[in-house]
């Protein structure tokens, strides 16, 4: 369990080794990662309003990314969220951002350009 002062960065993945992947290198950093299969898993969770910043795949099954971000949005939620994606196009990166993801990544993402999205969206959370 993360202290106090660590920010909780939630994934959002169908994939399990990405899951594991993110897990470790938020980690490595000094993030308290907290991972989930599908957005319905991290609505239930009890981490769901603990969280500084959200990882989030644009396709998974059942509620995917979008749908999770305009959810979040239209309960009030003001969690910024950082959208990972294999099969992006322009549309889905304006519709993200619209719908207030920070950031929207192409798979395969380079670490630091995650890391830097991730201290992007701390700041707007702190602002």
């Amino acid at each position: 369990m993360a202290d106090d002062a660590t920010p909780i960065i939630s994934v959002v993945d169908d994939d399990d080794s990405l899951r594991r992947s993110l897990r470790n290198l938020l980690g490595s950093v000094g993030f308290h990662a907290e991972t989930f299969p599908t957005a319905e898993a991290f609505l239930r969770s009890i981490h769901h309003e603990q969280t500084a910043c959200l990882v989030l795949d644009l396709r998974m099954p059942g509620m995917n990314g979008l749908d999770l971000l305009r959810h979040l949005a239209a309960t009030g939620s003001r969690i910024p969220a950082i959208i990972l994606t294999a099969h992006g196009d322009d549309v889905a990166r304006e519709q993200s951002l619209q719908a207030g993801a920070v950031a929207f990544l192409r798979k395969p993402f380079d670490g630091p350009a995650l890391l830097d999205a991730v201290a992007t969206a701390l700041r707007r959370q702190l602002a």
